[in-house]
């Protein structure tokens, strides 16, 4: 419940957007893009259950294919998290302006106009935006923590309300030749097909927060598979049916044209229970878009806080108020970064759109390393334990040692990074804006990185077996750290055995 309140959120946000770019094909659209994500699920949770540490996919990156890639992993990371700062609560002013024609006879659009050479600017929207933003950062400063107890109520509510919908929308409203007729008639052009597929992604974006979460569960080999395959396999099913539904319901047209609360609409279209089902759904996803948006706020923290432990980033970042001990740097240069990003997405005709085009840019390219990853540790970490592991694996020999080669890994890598090469040819400002954030940020690290006298494109030396006995001890997995210990010590009396066999010179 607590994954759901977060991860499945992003449906609020990403039917509008997908509608408007694959039209009829948008059920299409969320079902290839949901299929790469079911492999992605399933990858972090074999790396999230045998490594429970907060970094996540930069750790993966980091300590799979050394510190250069594990800071690019972190940078994509930290560009998603600072658009979802953004993003997310745009998005939750979008589902609170449901309710101007309500209060005061129009809607928010009523408010766009022409700034100088800028078309269909709408800055009350900006700065609403900009307020939410702006509470969150007084949130996170003061320290008042995001309840679990609020995101598992929140998480069930979001479940029971979508169900709900499902089930009386496809029984008592679809209209399957609705469906059929905008399949047919209304079938985007390749271009658009992979923008909207591409886009779609973002419906299926936060597993990084149960795994940012693995270093605080107790017993998390147990408790992160379950977790996070029930999470995923729930986000996909529930993001497929809305679309679904959603093109049976209404012409693509109508949700395209509401993107800022696209499921709202849907829910208002219900027969009779629409009149009150529209407002409840938008009051619903205005909540919890917003806590989507403090997890950007939170998770920058704890992804710098792990960065900076491994050198990667300046220990600057982890300085901690004096007053509320809370990491106030962290907090204030990533949601200032999240401002500007709002300011300037504003300044285009479709600021939702644009703020997705990043953040498709950043979730693909992490995504990737982390494929990459998954495959180089099966290799160069086959002792540590792992509670789960992706399906199909091929048994091969390696060094003289038997290794599990992922296929479903290889074929995970090999679609989303289809996505990638989607966003870079297809997004206008996500193929300009995201590369220029990944170069200055690794400007960044290359100055850090030689000031302290460290190396820029080299690893630094690191016991990695100590690490993980570590990462192992405070988890509480036991049983795990003994079998990892058992393996180590398997592997050295063979090595040993290898050094006796070898004839003499």
């Amino acid at each position: 419940m607590w994954g759901y309140a977060d991860v499945g959120a992003n449906t609020f946000v990403a039917l509008g957007l997908v509608m408007a770019a694959a039209q009829g094909a948008t059920g299409l659209a969320f079902a290839l893009a949901g299929l790469v994500y079911i492999m992605i699920g399933l990858a972090y949770t074999e790396l999230a259950s045998a490594y429970p540490v907060a970094g996540g996919g930069p750790y993966f990156a980091l300590r799979g294919l050394g510190d250069f890639w594990g800071f690019v992993a972190g940078a994509a990371l930290l560009l998603d998290y600072t658009i979802d700062i953004a993003l997310f609560a745009a998005a939750s002013a979008g589902y609170l302006n449901f309710f101007l024609p309500y209060l005061f006879g129009f809607g928010i659009e009523r408010f766009t106009t022409d700034i100088g050479p800028l078309t269909q600017v709408n800055p009350v929207w900006c700065l609403q935006t900009l307020l939410l933003i702006g509470i969150l950062i007084w949130v996170n400063i003061r320290g008042i923590r995001e309840s679990s107890l609020v995101n598992e109520f929140l998480g069930a509510i979001i479940i029971i309300s979508e169900s709900a919908l499902v089930i009386i929308g496809f029984l008592f409203a679809w209209r399957p030749e609705l469906l059929v007729k905008q399949w047919t008639t209304q079938f985007p052009s390749a271009h658009d097909f992979m923008y909207g597929s591409s886009l779609a992604i973002i419906s299926f974006i936060g597993l990084e927060s149960i795994s940012q979460a693995a270093q605080e569960t107790r017993r998390p080999a147990s408790i992160i598979p379950r977790t996070s395959v029930a999470l995923t396999f729930s986000v996909f099913i529930f993001a497929v049916a809305f679309s679904l539904l959603g093109l049976g319901l209404l012409p693509w047209q109508v949700y395209a044209e509401h993107s800022d609360n696209p499921m709202a609409k849907l829910a208002e279209a219900l027969p009779l229970i629409g009149p009150a089902a529209g407002p409840l759904t938008a009051a619903l996803g205005a909540i919890v878009l917003f806590i989507s948006s403090n997890t950007g706020v939170m998770g920058a923290s704890r992804l710098t806080y792990s960065m900076a432990q491994f050198h990667v980033i300046s220990s600057w970042f982890s300085a901690v108020h004096a007053r509320y001990r809370t990491p106030v740097r962290t907090i204030l240069v990533f949601s200032m970064v999240g401002v500007v990003e709002t300011v300037l997405a504003f300044m285009t005709p479709k600021a939702l759109d644009t703020l997705g085009n990043m953040y498709a840019f950043g979730a693909t390219l992490g995504y990737t390393l982390v494929f990459i990853a998954l495959i180089k540790l099966r290799f160069s970490d086959p002792y540590s334990p792992r509670p789960y592991r992706m399906p199909l694996n091929v048994r091969i020999r390696y060094k003289g040692r038997p290794i599990d080669f992922p296929v479903l890994g290889l074929l995970g890598m090999i679609g989303v990074s289809t996505i990638f090469f989607e966003v870079i040819l297809t997004h206008d400002i996500g193929r300009i804006a995201g590369p220029a954030w990944i170069v200055l940020c690794f400007l960044y690290f290359a100055w850090y990185r030689y000031r302290e006298g460290l190396p820029v494109f080299r690893s630094l030396e690191r016991d990695w077996e100590e690490e993980q006995r570590q990462v192992l001890l405070s988890a509480e997995e036991y049983d795990l750290l003994e079998r990892y210990r058992i393996a180590l010590a398997e592997r050295d009396r063979q090595r040993r055995r290898n050094v006796h066999q070898q004839p003499a010179s």
